[in-house]
This record gives C-alpha cells, sequence and structure tokens, in this order.
C-alpha cells in the first residue's frame, strides 16, 4: 500500500474517521508524530467534570508518551459544546494542561482542529475569529477519496451492530456434537486437531463450511483450545504468551488479523446465544490488538450479556479498564496502522 501525504484539516480528519471506522463524538483525538510520520491514534472521551483538566492530561499522555518515537502531536477537539463569542475554546484548560503535560515529555503539539457538529476550524484561532469550514468539505478530502477507493467507510457511531444469527437450531446441535467430541478426546490432541482446522481456515480465501463452523465455534468453548486458537491468528511464531499480550519482537500479520475478524463474525452468525460468548470475546480481543479499545470493551460487553459468567471477557474487560494498550502499538514497527505522512 502506497503511503499518502495529509496536507490540509479535511485530510486528518478524513483518515482520524477512517482509522477509527467511526465519526467521534465529545472525543479528544491525538496522534503522534515522527518526523512527520503518523504514529499512533488516540481517541479518549472528553473530561466531563471541571478541576480534573491536569489529571485528565496525564492520563493522556501516558498513552502518547508509550509511542516511544514521538516527538509531537496533532489533536481534534470533537464537541457538539457551541463557541461563545468572546470566550476561549471548550475545553480550552484540558489543551492548556495536555500542553504543559507533554511538553515535560519533550512532545509537542503541532496542530490542532476544533470539530462542532457542522463544522471545524482551527483550535488556537483568534476570540471572534470565524474561519470555520463545513465539516462536509472533508468528503472532497483526497485521504478521504484514497480511503473510499480502498473500500474504507466512516460509520456516523462507533456503536457496534452485530450481524443477525441464524437462529438454526441444526447449528446448535452441530456445536453440542462437536463440544461431546472434544470432550471424549485427550486434551493436547483434542487442541492440536482444533489448530489444524482454524489454521487452514486462516489459510484459505473462502469461509469455511457450516460443519467446520460449529467444529470452530465447540473448539472455542475450551479455554486451553481457544488460547492456542487466538495465538495462531497473528502467524507468529514466538511462545503463546507473549503473542496474546501482543509483546512479540515480530510484527503480526495484520491481513490475516483481519481475516480471522471475518472469520469469527461469519462463526458468529452461526451460534446459539449460550456459545457466543468466546466467538464475540475473542473479536474484542482483536480489536483491543489493533488498539480499538472503547470497541474491544463494547465486544466484551456484548459477551457478557450472552454469559454473564465467562471469566475471560470479565477479566479482559479489567484489563482495558485499566488502560492497558496492546504492545504491538508502541511500536511503529509492529503497530496496526495506515501509512500516511505529513509535510
Amino acid at each position: 500500500m502506497n503511503a499518502l501525504t495529509i496536507k490540509d484539516p479535511a485530510d486528518l480528519l478524513s483518515f482520524i474517521g477512517h482509522t477509527l471506522g467511526f465519526w467521534p463524538t465529545e472525543s479528544l483525538v491525538c496522534i503522534t508524530l515522527d518526523k512527520g510520520k503518523v504514529g499512533a491514534t488516540l481517541r479518549i472521551d472528553l473530561p466531563r467534570q471541571a478541576g480534573t483538566e491536569v489529571l485528565y492530561a496525564r492520563t493522556v499522555s501516558s498513552y502518547l508518551t508509550s509511542d516511544t518515537n514521538a516527538t509531537s502531536i496533532v489533536f481534534a477537539l470533537y464537541t457538539s459544546t457551541p463557541c461563545e463569542p468572546g470566550q476561549p475554546k471548550p475545553h480550552a484548560a484540558t489543551i492548556a494542561a495536555l500542553t504543559g503535560v507533554l511538553a515535560e515529555n519533550g512532545i509537542s503539539i503541532r496542530d490542532g482542529i476544533f470539530v462542532s457538529n457542522d463544522a471545524y476550524s482551527p483550535y488556537d484561532s483568534d476570540l471572534g475569529q470565524d474561519i470555520s469550514l463545513p465539516l462536509t468539505t472533508t468528503e472532497y478530502s483526497r485521504v478521504n477519496a484514497e480511503f473510499i477507493y480502498r473500500g474504507s467507510t466512516i460509520e456516523p457511531t462507533n456503536r457496534i451492530i452485530l450481524p443477525t444469527p441464524t437462529q438454526d437450531a441444526d447449528h446448535a446441535t452441530a456445536v453440542k456434537n462437536g463440544i461431546n467430541t472434544i470432550r471424549a478426546q485427550a486434551p493436547q490432541e483434542a487442541a492440536l486437531q482444533a489448530s489444524r482446522l482454524w489454521t487452514a481456515m486462516l489459510d484459505s480465501n473462502d469461509f469455511p463450511t457450516d460443519e467446520d463452523c460449529a467444529l470452530l465455534i465447540a473448539s472455542f468453548q475450551f479455554p486451553h483450545i481457544r488460547d492456542r486458537l487466538m495465538a495462531d491468528i497473528p502467524g507468529i511464531d514466538e511462545p503463546p504468551q507473549h503473542i496474546l499480550f501482543a509483546q512479540t519482537e515480530t510484527a503480526p500479520k495484520w491481513s490475516r488479523i483481519e481475516w480471522a475478524q471475518q472469520l469469527l463474525l461469519h462463526a458468529y452468525t452461526r451460534t446459539s446465544s449460550q456459545h457466543a460468548a468466546p466467538i464475540l470475546t475473542t473479536i474484542g480481543y482483536i480489536n483491543w490488538w489493533e488498539g480499538r479499545g472503547s470497541k474491544a470493551h463494547q465486544y466484551m460487553q456484548l459477551a457478557l450479556e450472552t454469559d454473564p459468567g465467562y471469566r475471560f471477557a470479565r477479566l479482559t474487560d479489567q484489563m482495558l479498564g485499566a488502560g492497558m494498550i496492546a504492545a504491538w502499538n508502541t511500536n511503529k514497527d509492529t503497530a496496526y496502522k495506515t501509512r500516511l505522512d505529513m509535510p
């Protein structure tokens, strides 16, 4: 994939929308830069209480400084709070606090954009100066056109809409039969056979048969097999525990990971609610690998809705809540990203 160049605010907002996959609301989005190269992208909800700006800034800084190559950032602040004539921009205290905290870590703010419900403007524009442009102009940016050409879309919200399961009783019965077959096998042999099946799917360009899909769903019901199958996804020959926590020296095969997510969503359409939690949790975990923490959290919540006692989803959601970032995304050579440059 050839690198693109971000030349103006419309390009930057298009990049943010396509990178996140949705249009942010009441959010601060920061993008790290190293010699003009785009690094990590962070989206975080805006603070809701006055007086928490410094704590908020330190939290944001802790995420941004995990990109050890970052020398500067650009940001976009999305809010429906209107700019009042003669008054500072909304959340000015937050941006001031962030500027100071980042400076302490040797990172400068290169530029900022204020994004309202229907327009955008430079965040540091003078009081009373109206140089805003309608958001519709982003639709005609070169970056937006290139992303659309590559098949990318921007959803209006971050809300996950799952495909509808078929609710076919035969599918549920097939999964139950698969579970019984696996239970009758030695644990290591069952894990090996499941790994072979899953690897064949990951190496294929076609969706599996319903029979293989049912056996895959059944395999994910067993924690020791589930962990092995998850470790198979990135296509890395390193210890499984390093793969699961994204702490490998080798970069993951991101196209393979994206295909795994499509396969799992396909499998979800052939699950019953009693078997869905491991599939949804694994999809959420993939989103964590990709740096999409808010989507990962949603998948964990969806998994817990189907099975409130599913421990892996609960523990993973606690990890997300603690702010743990997949280590792959702290290294520009291993991070999931779109190749763009800024002049």
